[in-house]
Parts: C-alpha cells; sequence; structure tokens
C-alpha cells in the first residue's frame, strides 16, 4: 500500500491521476507495478509496459507530464541503475567489437520494420519541419539543410560516418552531384544502401568509422554521435579532422543531453540501443578542442516530436502486416520507444543540435539560411 500511495502522490504532482478519465492518465492493470517502479523506475516502466501490466492512451503526452514535472529526479536510482552508471563511467562500452553489437542488436532487426515505419528514403533522423506538411517533406528538407550547409557542389568528394540506409549520400549524390563514401557496421544497411545507390558515385564500406580514410571537402556524420561513447568522442573527432581537407566543412547531427551524463536510461541500454550514450553540449564542444572551429550550432530538437509521432503512426498503421513476425510484445515495446521518446523532445528534455566545425586555417564559412 505504501509503494502505491507513493506513485500514486508522484503522479499528482504531474498533473497524473492512476486509473484516472485523461487520455495522459495512466491505467494500472496491475498491483506488482507499484513496488516495482519504486526500486527500478526507468527499466521498470517500460518493462512492465510490455508485460501489459499498465497502459496508456497519450503515452507521448504521459511522458512529456512526466519530464516537465522532473519526477524521472525523484525517484532513487537502484542498484542495476548504480551498476550501469559505473559501468558506463569506468569502461569503454563502444569499442570496435561492442559498437558491433549495436548494428546487430537494433539496426538489422530487419529492413521491412524501417521501410513500413520511415520515408521513402529511410532517413533515421529528426526531420525539419519548417515548411513541411508531412513526413517525406521534413525529411528531405533536412537533407538539403544539411547539403546547403556543408556548401556542397558537384564533384566534391563527401564522407558520411554512420551513413544507414544510405539516405543522405543518396541525397547528396543526386541533388548535389557530389562523390561519397559511407562508412557502416549494420551488414543490413550496407547491404540495402549498396543496392540503393549502385547506379550513383556512392560506396559504402563495412567498417568501423575507425578505419575511415581519404580526404573529403566535407565530413558528415547524422544521428550517429549517440553511439560513439564519451570515452571515443575524441578520436572520433580526431578521425574527422584526419580526412577533411584543410578548406573543408564537417557538420555532426546529434541528440544531446541537457546535463552530462556517463549513461542513459536502462531500458533503452537493454531494449533499444545498446551500449549508446547521448553527449552534452560540454561534452561535444572539449572533444574538439585544438582540433576545430565551431562556426555555428543550431538546435532543432521540436522538430523531433512530429518526427517521432509520424514513425508511430505509420509503424502503428503497417502493424498488421508486421505482426506475425515481430509479436505483440514487440509491438508494445516500441510503441513506447517512439511515444516515450516523443515526449522526451515535448518536454525538451533532449534536444537535437547540428555543430557546423572547420579547421582553424580556414576562411570563415556562410552558416547563415
Amino acid at each position: 500500500m505504501k509503494a502505491r500511495q507513493l506513485i500514486h502522490d508522484l503522479f499528482s504532482e504531474a498533473g497524473i491521476t492512476v486509473n484516472g478519465g485523461q487520455p495522459y492518465d495512466i491505467q494500472v492493470h496491475d498491483d506488482r507495478f507499484y513496488p516495482l517502479i519504486v526500486g527500478n523506475a526507468q527499466l521498470g516502466m517500460g518493462e512492465s509496459y510490455m508485460d501489459g501490466w499498465w497502459d496508456c492512451d497519450y503515452l507521448d503526452e504521459f511522458t512529456n507530464l512526466i519530464l516537465r514535472a522532473k519526477l524521472n529526479e525523484k525517484v532513487s536510482k537502484n542498484l542495476k541503475v548504480l551498476l550501469l552508471i559505473i559501468k558506463s563511467r569506468f569502461f569503454n562500452r563502444q569499442t570496435k567489437a561492442l559498437s558491433k553489437k549495436l548494428g546487430v542488436k537494433h539496426y538489422n532487426r530487419g529492413n521491412d520494420l524501417f521501410q513500413t515505419m520511415l520515408d521513402k528514403r529511410l532517413t533515421y533522423s529528426c526531420g525539419y519541419w519548417k515548411n513541411a506538411k508531412n513526413l517525406e517533406e521534413a525529411q528531405e528538407a533536412k537533407l538539403d539543410m544539411i547539403c546547403r550547409k556543408l556548401h556542397l557542389k558537384p564533384g566534391m568528394n563527401l564522407l558520411d560516418i554512420g551513413c544507414g540506409w544510405g539516405s543522405l549520400a543518396s541525397f547528396a549524390a543526386e541533388k548535389y552531384g557530389v562523390k561519397v563514401t559511407g562508412y557502416n557496421i549494420s551488414e543490413e544497411q550496407v547491404g540495402f544502401a549498396r543496392k540503393r545507390c549502385k547506379d550513383l558515385p556512392v560506396e559504402i564500406i563495412l567498417e568501423d568509422y575507425r578505419e575511415a580514410k581519404g580526404e573529403y571537402d566535407a565530413v558528415v556524420s547524422v544521428g550517429f554521435m549517440e553511439h560513439v561513447g564519451h570515452k571515443n568522442y575524441r578520436k572520433y573527432m580526431e578521425v574527422c579532422h584526419k580526412c577533411l581537407k584543410e578548406d573543408g566543412i564537417a557538420l555532426l547531427h546529434t541528440i544531446s543531453n541537457n546535463v552530462t551524463t556517463n549513461y542513459i536510461n536502462p531500458w533503452t541500454d537493454k531494449y533499444i540501443f545498446h551500449n549508446s550514450m547521448i553527449p552534452s553540449v560540454s561534452r561535444i564542444s572539449k572533444s574538439f578542442e585544438g582540433l576545430f572551429m565551431l562556426e555555428d550550432i543550431e538546435n532543432i530538437g521540436p522538430d523531433y516530436d512530429p518526427t517521432l509521432m509520424a514513425w508511430y503512426q505509420n509503424f502503428h498503421t503497417s502493424w498488421p502486416q508486421l505482426q506475425s513476425k515481430y509479436g505483440e510484445r514487440f509491438y508494445r515495446m516500441w510503441r513506447y520507444y517512439l511515444l516515450s521518446s516523443a515526449g522526451g523532445f515535448r518536454s525538451r528534455y533532449n534536444q537535437v543540435l547540428q555543430y557546423i566545425l572547420t579547421k582553424k586555417g580556414r576562411k570563415q564559412p556562410d552558416c547563415r539560411r
């Protein structure tokens, strides 16, 4: 009863009523939920939802309200979370071998899942919605914005670190006439990207980013820094510096934390992005100190909320054709991932930042749009 009352009281601070009548109110079906959340908040919330112990119609708004009320900071960390923090602080969880696990666990789930969820180009990062009416337009606007920020011109060479399914590589080659080299460790993504780009001046290499070679007019990574890990930020920047020509431009597009941490939500670490970590501004700036000049930084974090909601709608609509392969527990896991992430950006708990970097000897580029 004590745990039950505690959870009721905490949720009420966020304007949430347990078993209430609002679409963002949580509906608890199993009383084991209460002691689980008191002792294991972040992991317990996700796993108990996957197991059907509770439901919520507007899971995105439920998460938004929780984060705005800072309830995540009011429930004490348990031993499992503390162990994750210690491991992340003192051990490199993003070595070449461990990074390979991420490619297998998340990006190799199946192209059919991502093809039903994402836009036609399979752009798995935040769109840009300023003048967009739908997901397709938002993603194309984002890709075009990146190409313009990089000042791409026909004949240039672009290095795309963590190139996904070749979305940006194919767009830059088709629309801006550049040659692209992409590095990726996911076999599913590399195979798809190679087929997509077979008639374009694009080479997709199945290798870790630390193996990147050559000199390029521009270097870009979109949604990749989240998988690098704080132990490797400096190495990542050194690779970019090594591969960028003296008069080139680098663009880093990444989700960003408001505060510096050494770990992520343990549910996300276990079920979605194994060994990942969201960087803070201070960590990123420290990593390129002495290597690059910061020419511009832009926050498009609010645009991730509508992007994630569009992904969820696509996933939900397409579920009947995926159900037999993935199963009901996967549906609940993926719904929780997409909608709680949308709530995280709506609350501004997380941001999306685009950094423009150059070497110190280069003339300052015009970063205005």
